[in-house]
């Protein structure tokens, strides 16, 4: 998903999204201690992505806490 997609995201729908991508990580994982990884390169490409989600997130709690 591009920045702005996720910017558009609601926290909802950010946390369910980390959490699938966190899944398709961890089954990635186990499929290369098999040997039956069809595309390495998703592995950047799904930790980058769960990066973002989490910097989203931790931006939104900390501009909530400063109206406070």
């Amino acid at each position: 998903m591009d920045l702005k997609e996720l910017n558009n995201l609601n926290s909802g729908e950010l946390t369910a999204r980390e959490q699938f991508l966190k899944k398709e990580l961890f089954d990635m994982r186990q499929q290369s201690r098999l040997g039956q990884v069809e595309k390495p390169a998703r592995f950047s490409t799904l930790k980058t992505e769960i990066a973002r989600i989490l910097t989203i997130i931790n931006e939104r709690k900390k501009s909530n806490g400063k109206k406070n």
